[in-house]
């Protein structure tokens, strides 16, 4: 069963996936390609990566673990899109090392810039890979919705201190290195050269609702999941969504 009819991970992943199919849809119109180039650098274990070669696309994954790439390469098996997905060992700011420049026609970039030194480099190495028309996925760890969890959860001193610290971590308990308002993520990719397609909060109530609720009270799920599409796009929601998605656009 595909990871996007799993009700946990359709709820960290529908919103996303909707926007990313949508534009993948464009650049094939727009290429005149059925099958495009897609580079996902940090992709792991095929998350996205597999549902990508569902859709009869050709798949690069480029990440630094070698248990991930191992597990890609089985889960791309069983998915009977082995043929279409390829593993690198490799990170983002030594992409060019393992994969070319301007040699695809979108590139996702999810979870990764909250890990690396540079984030702007990271966004102009994930630029730098596509084609004159492509599209970029950029997904974040949101600082809003850090400091509403910490507040929400009665530590009040930890939800003030992520709201002060420059990388927006609440203590050195964090376990995400940094975090992003819409502003800075829209920021680094108008920088690199892209036109912001869209923004899109991910997971504004998800991690908020009770997990018994959602398991046990029947038509609880679907509802929450309608909920997250229907704020997914109003700006006043992602400043307190778990992650937040931008869609950066290169056009002919």
């Amino acid at each position: 069963m595909s990871d996007q009819l799993r009700p946990r991970a359709s709820l960290r992943t529908a919103v996303v996936w909707e926007v990313l199919k949508d534009a993948l849809d464009r650049l094939a119109e727009a290429t005149g390609r059925d099958a495009l180039d897609v580079l996902d650098t940090g992709g792991g274990t095929g998350n996205f990566a597999v549902p990508v070669a569902r859709l009869g696309h050709r798949v690069t994954v480029v990440d630094p673990s070698p248990n991930a790439l191992f597990a890609l390469e089985r889960r791309a098996d069983e998915a009977g899109v082995a043929d279409r997905v390829r593993g690198v060992q490799g990170d983002i700011h030594g992409l060019f090392e393992v994969v070319d420049r301007a040699g695809f026609d979108a590139v996702l970039c999810h979870g990764v810039l909250e890990y690396v030194d540079d984030p702007a480099e990271g966004v102009r190495n994930a630029v730098d890979a596509l084609r004159p028309v492509g599209a970029l996925s950029l997904l974040g760890a949101g600082l809003g919705g850090a400091v509403l969890a910490r507040a929400l959860a009665g530590h009040f001193a930890e939800a003030r201190q992520a709201l002060t610290d420059p990388a927006g971590r609440w203590g050195d308990g964090d376990p995400v290195p940094r975090r992003f308002t819409a502003d800075q993520l829209t920021g680094l990719v108008g920088a690199a050269g892209l036109q912001v397609g869209a923004v899109h909060g991910v997971r504004v109530f998800g991690d908020l609702v009770p997990g018994v609720l959602v398991d046990t009270e029947p038509g609880a799920m679907e509802e929450l999941l309608k909920l997250e599409a229907a704020v997914a796009e109003l700006p006043a929601f992602h400043s307190v969504a778990t992650q937040l998605h931008v869609l950066g656009e290169r056009r002919a």
